[in-house]
């Protein structure tokens, strides 16, 4: 995510903010401060990551990694998380479709 004892930025709270709004239909979903950014969880389980400057990320793998790349979305340095497309994230219908293929991994 961001170095450790990095300060939380006021992007990275915006847009953790915005997610959890835009997901709250699915429930059960929380946040954790991490790293100068936030950590989304459902139900404990971490599928979704807001870095330092307010980029979201939700978790993929064979399963899905495709779609990400369809939509040239780049891979977190050290995780396996991918930026959120513009066009999912501001589709409330497809956003919940994508991060619940996260959730279920």
């Amino acid at each position: 995510m961001g170095e450790k004892g990095k300060k939380l930025s006021q992007e990275s709270v915006i847009t953790a903010e915005l997610l959890l709004e835009k997901l709250s239909q699915i429930g059960g979903i929380t946040r954790k401060k991490m790293f100068g950014g936030h950590g989304i969880f459902h139900e404990g389980k971490m599928f979704a990551i807001v870095d330092p400057k307010g980029q979201s990320y939700l978790k993929a793998n064979k399963s899905n990694k495709g779609d990400f790349e369809a939509f040239g979305s780049h891979k977190h340095s050290r995780m396996p998380y991918f930026s959120i497309p513009e066009k999912i994230f501001n589709d409330p219908e497809s956003l919940v479709k994508w991060a619940n293929k996260s959730i279920d991994m």
